[in-house]
């Protein structure tokens, strides 16, 4: 279950780090001279129509992907992380830092952080955990995958509260990115996705130093796109050298292969497949929804039920290494009960709903 949802999610996700890709070209060649928020919604637009771009820019990716992946994770993704993602951050926070001069900070903070109650529905629930899933990697396989890798003196209850503690503080940098352009160029916040490329080439036109700050931050938005890549295909790629006997080379060209040609239909289904539903959904929505809320909770759900009750508890605290055993009792409560009972509920209310 873990695989197919990395495979699924790859076929729409190496469509959208194509696009990253694709900005960093235009970031490099053109700049954001005179962009402003026309101009930026009709580049993107124009983006969504070129079927042979788009096509170009995502198996361009993917080709890095599998590069890295055949050079190995250590030699080929580890050395690039450690040095250009906090570079990312700190981008981030200087971003942040412009907006506030820059106009729309305000209606930014009370539309992200101004609850309304209204809107809170089991489906909303469920959109929510799969999307917290999604972005940390649970039920993805790749966590399987790493965690396989992770040596034995590295921490696991201290990897992920670093790990849930950093993303969530880049999401909310990245939404106070966002939304302030958003809001001071009077866009539409609902416009999924494709909000960033709307947003960023007007704020760094206006920006001193744009074209660098351009440069530089779609630069390192695409080795984050890349390093998402290689931690979906990564996974599908050691299954196939470890249950099918095929050579890492072998199995790393034929996974981007399969996915770089089922990514046509991703592509197509922006503009001339648009129309096409599945389930009152196009096809990229579906695949959304069938691996971030059906997939990925249940997917979360069994996890939970295998460590819970079927792994020996002596296993667990091995693994876990918590010195401190009313720790460990506390986190095996929850792990055996609370967790499961609710995602269960929430992903029962939220289907039914």
């Amino acid at each position: 279950m873990s695989l197919l949802a990395a495979f699924l999610i790859e076929i729409v996700y190496a469509v959208i780090a194509g696009w990253v890709l694709w900005y960093l070209f235009k970031a490099i060649v053109y700049g954001y001279v005179g962009v402003d928020a026309t101009v930026a919604e009709t580049t993107f637009a124009t983006v969504l129509t070129d079927t042979l771009g788009m096509l170009f820019w995502t198996v361009l990716g993917l080709a890095i992907t599998g590069f890295i992946i055949f050079s190995g994770l250590k030699k080929g993704i580890e050395r690039a992380v450690i040095i250009l993602m906090p570079l990312l951050f700190l981008l981030l926070i200087a971003l942040v830092i412009f907006n506030t001069f820059l106009g729309g900070f305000t209606e930014a903070l009370t539309w992200l952080f101004t609850p309304d109650w209204s809107k809170i529905t089991p489906a909303v629930f469920l959109a929510a955990i799969g999307q917290a899933f999604f972005s940390i990697g649970v039920a993805m396989a790749g966590q399987m995958t790493y965690g396989a890798y992770l040596p034995k003196q590295i921490s696991i209850g201290q990897s992920v509260l670093t790990i849930v503690a950093a993303d969530t503080l880049v999401a909310i940098l990245a939404g106070l990115v966002i939304f302030p352009a958003v809001f001071h160029h009077g866009l539409d916040p609902a416009a999924g996705p494709g909000l960033i490329f709307q947003t960023l080439p007007v704020a760094f036109a206006q920006m001193p130093g744009g074209h660098v700050f351009g440069i530089l931050f779609f630069l390192l938005l695409s080795v984050a796109a890349i390093t998402s890549m290689v931690g979906l295909i990564e996974p599908i790629t050691a299954w196939l050298e470890e249950h099918h006997g095929f050579a890492r080379h072998k199995s790393a060209v034929a996974v981007v292969g399969v996915i770089a040609t089922l990514s046509v239909f991703s592509i197509l289904s922006y503009n001339v497949l648009g129309d096409i539903q599945v389930l009152g959904k196009n096809l990229n929505d579906a695949i959304d929804y069938f691996t971030n809320q059906i997939l990925l909770p249940l997917g979360a759900l069994f996890i939970a039920i295998f460590a819970g009750w079927l792994i020996k508890k002596r296993s667990l605290q091995d693994e876990l290494n918590m010195s401190h055993q009313g720790l460990f009792t506390v986190w095996h409560c929850l792990i055996r009960y609370v967790a499961p009972l609710a995602v269960f509920i929430i992903f029962v209310m939220g289907v039914s709903g």
